[in-house]
């Protein structure tokens, strides 16, 4: 046979697998007009017309930048038709999350980021939305009204929340996704990503973000589905295929969130035996296990189905030190948990945040687990985890005995009385609570017992009665805190300030966001510079008390000074900001958006002397 003719058949069937997967994925970015796509014909029936709705409920999130207590800048803003587009700017009646930028990965409360994170999920935050029908999803329309281009991913489940019986099985696929991008201009848009097709009717949609390229917050004012009824009949005629297409992408692939292969017994039963394992047998075995360290979890699962010496190597429980689950959360769940359980004995730090909702973790399934890994645990993350409960919280303080790190950010769900048995693990070093629904007397417990703390969120916990018994407390508890979260905090005053400044002398990081009963007038922010030098980071976000002097005090005590936001104050004039940033030689994020007496000019000519220091002057509607 001619040579010929195995050449022709090998390239036939890389065409054809290459239209496969084509067909399977959704194209990135705008395919519609890009020559790199699958020309699409959709042949519908007229009866079949297209529903266009929007969000009728949003039923989960990760953050907003609102109050729990109001609609301003929150999440809930998504629901029903746009309030503010087409218009651009900062409008309180948007959807905004709590963060932007890198500043939030560069003061002093950050956490380490977690080994082994695939390259490919880098979403930061997350809100899911209801509809009031189920279609089969044409088109996703996002409208941004301010600092546009932060939604990375979008996707469908196929569970019905308003359907009164439990689904039999719960999906979640990805209509689109991209990695984050810089969208220069800051104006409103309205955000027509193509999406790929599912073989299911959705009315729960979900968004996924990343605002770290972001150089402010991004306002989002409504969503928009657009779908059939009925599933669609579609034909699709092969055109050119992108080469660049082809690259390997777990999110993109058929197992959806590159979770099925966890899901598998690694049975030895089936692995090859002899000699021929390569050139691994010859290396010693540290050196095999470095090079593993470099693998995601779902190629460590895939490669320990080759062979048995590479089976040791991946099931060897060093492997799973630090074990990030947070990127399977669409697919992980109680069988997931059973396989890896032999391999985490020596697990140290576990990210399970926005894993387990709607079913897929049960109570028991997690107590196992934490049995079996819980004794050598260092670092808890639980962000978002909505399947816990109080016999959940009571599992971690019996068996995680030398926890350190706990995150419980967002577990709005969790009942109060949950939250009495975090006192019980007294290593702790930082306790994440924001927008929890713990009560003053469990708090006031932890902190008598957790005397170790260094880090403590408390932003947006609308359950406290009174913050000055709890900055009290803080001052005369924890002597080595190093770093404190009070956004939002509603009835704070200059007491629990002055408590907190005389008994916490090591505080570097420090958020009075939106703390609306403190009053320049008492001396309370003076105060706080002159007793706390070592501040790296400073939030007074919409005092509008702060004055010249508070920012001359700053000036004067706190040279370390790396982050400020005064957004909201009439009282500072620009020479006293050019004394600050003579001062502050680190000073890198200066936020004095509608700051009344600092113009635009102003803000240019003080970025001309300061050109390494990011002064945000917001818009003005």
């Amino acid at each position: 046979m001619s040579p010929v003719f195995p050449m022709l058949t090998v390239l036939t069937m890389f065409y054809y697998i290459c239209l496969r997967r084509r067909t399977r994925t959704a194209t990135r970015g705008e395919m519609m007009n890009n020559h790199r796509t699958i020309e699409s014909n959709n042949r519908t029936s007229h009866l079949n017309a297209e529903v266009v709705q929007y969000a009728k409920e949003v039923v989960d999130f990760s953050s907003h930048y609102g109050s729990e207590n109001s609609m301003s800048y929150t999440m809930w803003n998504l629901a029903g038709v746009p309030n503010v587009f087409p218009s651009s700017g900062d409008f309180t009646q948007t959807a905004v999350f709590r963060t932007y930028g890198t500043w939030w990965d560069q003061c002093p409360s950050a956490s380490l980021p977690f080994k082994r994170t695939p390259p490919n999920f880098q979403s930061q935050d997350y809100v899911e939305l209801t509809f009031e029908q189920q279609v089969y999803p044409t088109a996703v329309h996002v409208l941004e009204t301010y600092h546009p281009g932060a939604v990375i991913r979008i996707l469908a489940c196929s569970a019905n929340p308003y359907s009164p019986s439990p689904p039999a099985e719960v999906r979640w696929e990805i209509l689109w996704s991209e990695r984050p991008t810089k969208v220069n201009a800051s104006q409103a848009r309205q955000f027509k990503p193509c999406i790929k097709q599912i073989n299911f009717p959705t009315n729960l949609i979900r968004l996924e973000v990343n605002s770290s390229l972001l150089d402010y917050y991004t306002e989002l004012d409504a969503v928009v589905l657009h779908g059939m009824k009925d599933k669609p009949v579609v034909s699709l005629k092969a055109s050119l295929v992108d080469m660049n297409d082809l690259e390997d992408d777990a999110y993109e692939e058929k197992d959806g969130c590159g979770m099925d292969n966890l899901n598998k017994k690694f049975s030895s039963a089936v692995l090859r035996e002899g000699p021929n394992n390569g050139y691994f047998d010859k290396l010693p075995y540290e050196l095999v296990q470095l090079i593993l360290n470099h693998l995601t979890l779902p190629d460590l699962c895939r490669l320990a189905q080759t062979c048995k010496l590479l089976n040791q190597h991946c099931c060897d429980p060093l492997q799973y030190i630090h074990l990030n689950l947070q990127p399977y959360w669409a697919k992980l769940n109680d069988t997931s948990l059973e396989f890896l359980q032999p391999r985490c004995t020596l697990v140290q730090w576990l990210n399970l945040s926005w894993t387990g909702n709607r079913g897929f973790i049960s109570v028991a399934g997690f107590s196992r687990f934490l049995k079996v890994c819980g004794s050598e645990l260092v670092r808890l993350e639980l962000s978002c985890s909505h399947f816990l409960n109080e016999t959940c919280v009571e599992a971690i303080s019996e068996m995680c005995p030398n926890l350190q790190d706990l995150n419980l950010s967002s577990c709005d769900k969790l009942p109060p009385q949950a939250f009495n048995h975090i006192a019980k693990l007294c290593s702790l070093k930082r306790l994440v609570l924001y927008r929890t629904k713990v009560e003053q007397t469990a708090l006031l417990s932890i902190l008598n017992f957790c005397s170790e703390l260094q880090h403590l969120s408390l932003g947006s916990c609308v359950m406290i009665e009174d913050y000055d018994v709890i900055a009290s407390m803080v001052g005369a508890k924890c002597k080595k805190l190093r770093t404190l979260d009070l956004w939002r905090c509603k009835n704070i005053t200059e007491n629990g300030i002055a408590e907190l400044a005389s008994g916490c002398p090591l505080l570097e990081e420090l958020d009075l966001g939106w703390c609306p009963t403190l009053q320049s007038s008492t001396g309370c922010f003076a105060r706080l510079a002159r007793q706390l030098p070592n501040l790296q980071k400073l939030f007074l976000t919409a005092n509008r008390s702060v004055c010249d002097t508070d920012i001359e005090e700053l000036a004067c005590n706190c040279t370390r000074l790396q982050q400020l936001d005064i957004l909201g104050t009439r009282m500072v004039s620009p020479a006293s900001l050019r004394k600050l940033l003579e001062s502050c030689k680190d000073l890198s994020l200066l936020d004095v958006s509608f700051c009344s007496q600092i113009d635009n000019r102003a803000v240019l000519e003080l970025n001309a002397s300061f050109p390494k220091v990011f002064i945000k002057k917001s818009f003005t509607q």
